[in-house]
């Protein structure tokens, strides 16, 4: 992120605990106990590893603290995730199926990666955190085990790809009755249109699009819910190169 995205606060206590905690309770977010201090554990390990490892883009505490851990945590207001079973496909550093694990220790988790590093990284900070119910693996999504197909409540993906590209990666992991959230920029209404198709020939429908501003920020992002109604046929995932090469 570049810029200043809101004016800077200055509090007494703890600027990230402040921030988080405010925004939370904007968000409508109930604050399991030690989570806050997870987070903070995230953040520092976070910003250890950065400087060598070039894992996000977002730096310093104010910037992490909304436009990583509210933002991805924004998705609590959307489903239900109590109890459920997640698998965050592009995770990347954790986001956003870290600070959601965190923030609801009873759901089991998934984080998936194709890029060893980052599954090193993550791995490390669950165990750093003493994280439990929460897995990290090096996989590509259209690679994955048959084992993994239709076994998760929801799916979430951050990933800077075309949803019609997102949905083919996705779909497949979520069992019928489960939901797809897509995490996505507020100007996106063309772009789901154009996969609605996709979705549908994949077992989904997507649903809404719901927006919501970062807490603090007068950013909108938004998130597209996509249930899954009947199984997705075997064929689907193709092959990376295929996707991209002939889309849905």
């Amino acid at each position: 992120m570049s810029g200043a995205l809101y004016a800077p606060l200055i509090f007494n206590g703890d600027l990230m605990e402040e921030i988080l905690i405010k925004g939370f309770e904007e968000l409508g977010v109930p604050v399991p106990e030690g989570a806050i201090a997870n987070l903070r554990g995230y953040y520092d390990y976070l910003t250890e590893r950065n400087a060598v490892m070039d894992l996000t883009a977002i730096k310093g505490e104010e910037n992490t603290a909304r436009m990583h851990f509210l933002d991805c945590c924004a998705l609590l207001t959307v489903t239900d995730f109590a109890g459920k079973s997640l698998i965050d496909i592009g995770s990347g550093a954790g986001f956003p199926g870290l600070p959601l694990k965190i923030m609801s220790p009873t759901t089991r988790v998934t984080l998936l990666d194709s890029l060893k590093k980052r599954v090193d990284f993550t791995g490390e900070c669950i165990e750093r955190l003493g994280l439990e119910g929460i897995e990290s693996l090096c996989l590509r999504a259209e690679e994955a085990p048959l084992e993994m197909r239709e076994s998760y409540d929801i799916a979430t993906s951050r990933a800077v790809a075309k949803l019609n590209l997102l949905l083919e990666l996705c779909l497949p992991f979520v069992h019928t009755g489960g939901v797809f959230l897509a995490m996505k920029g507020p100007d996106c209404d063309a772009e789901a249109a154009e996969a609605a198709n996709a979705a549908g020939q994949l077992g989904g429908k997507i649903r809404e699009i719901k927006r919501y501003t970062v807490p603090g920020t007068d950013v909108v992002h938004a998130c597209v819910v996509v249930d899954k109604l009947s199984p997705t046929p075997p064929q689907f995932p193709r092959r990376w190169a295929r996707m991209q090469k002939k889309p849905l």
